[in-house]
């Protein structure tokens, strides 16, 4: 069956701005989950929601102990899964860190994260993708503007922007180590990119991403529209926001690391297809190709 292509990104010679068609922010509503309907509303509106504390001082340590032990696990050495800095030996992310971990498995199959998700999604939910982003003091390098979904859609075969993702802070986010940069309201412009997928373009991209990357003009005009929201907060605080918001993060020049688990949900009725503006899809560990529904607890 062939799937209507109703975002095109990286076909052709100029970026253009489409609107939003047809794809609610918001599919539940406050009876089905924790979220309150203002909460709800506002993630409608702005495309992103916070929560101060998703999980107690005591779990948190116990999250920093295995960040902290992935990091110098020698089983790790030589896994694809591991990206390194582009100019340096420091580890960037590591990917498909649900399966790595037990306990950040556990984690992400929580209730808390993924009855949130399914609550904003209106469905089952599974893990298209997930990750541990490390941003270590001096060396952490930035993360352009981009939209994920523009990723999904072109490279991994996303056919509809109902997916959500959800960042927990593992470090403190300071205003000045690099934090979070979201547009509100961005969520609702889908911005083309230009230039053709090449092949294996993962293997570049996840160190520093040019194909896929919105060009400057759009990049001025929905921040000229909507404005720039910095996120800060501690260790155990958590952001959530829709799969086409306009975010990125700037480098960390300072001794403090901004570190954190990322995961995304995607809704069962969402499934990815054939990539729209790939050769092939990308590997399983970036955007898997397993449907299968978290389990509700």
């Amino acid at each position: 069956m062939t799937i209507r292509d109703i975002y095109p990104t990286r076909t052709g010679r100029e970026p253009v701005m489409l609107y939003r068609t047809d794809d609610p922010t918001v599919y539940g509503t406050a009876t089905d989950g924790p979220i309150d309907a203002d909460t709800l509303d506002s993630y409608g509106d702005n495309g992103f929601l916070t929560i101060d504390q998703l999980v107690s001082p005591e779990e948190l340590t116990v999250y920093q102990a295995e960040l902290n032990r992935l990091l110098v696990d020698p089983a790790l050495n030589g896994d694809e899964r591991v990206v390194r800095e582009k100019n340096s030996d420091e580890i960037r992310s590591i990917f498909e860190v649900h399966k790595i971990s037990e306990a950040f498995g556990a984690l992400l199959s929580d209730d808390r994260l993924a009855g949130r998700a399914r609550q904003i999604l209106g469905s089952d939910v599974y893990i298209h993708q997930s990750r541990v982003n490390y941003k270590p003091g001096f060396k952490g390098n930035p993360f352009y503007w981009h939209s994920d979904f523009e990723t999904w859609h072109a490279e991994d075969g996303m056919p509809r922007m109902r997916a959500v993702s959800l960042s927990l802070a593992l470090t403190d986010n300071h205003a000045y180590n690099g934090g979070l940069m979201i547009m509100p309201g961005s969520h609702k412009t889908f911005v083309s990119c230009v230039g053709e997928t090449p092949d294996d373009h993962y293997r570049e991209s996840l160190k520093e991403q040019e194909v896929g990357t919105p060009d400057e003009t759009s990049l001025s005009v929905l921040a000229e529209k909507y404005g720039i929201e910095l996120f800060t907060g501690p260790a155990g605080s958590a952001t959530m926001f829709d799969c086409n918001c306009m975010h990125g993060s700037n480098g960390n020049i300072t001794p403090f690391p901004r570190s954190n688990v990322f995961v995304v949900y995607n809704s069962v009725e969402n499934t990815c297809v054939e990539p729209f503006s790939a050769p092939r899809p990308r590997p399983d560990f970036i955007g898997t190709r397993d449907f299968t529904p978290v389990k509700r607890k």
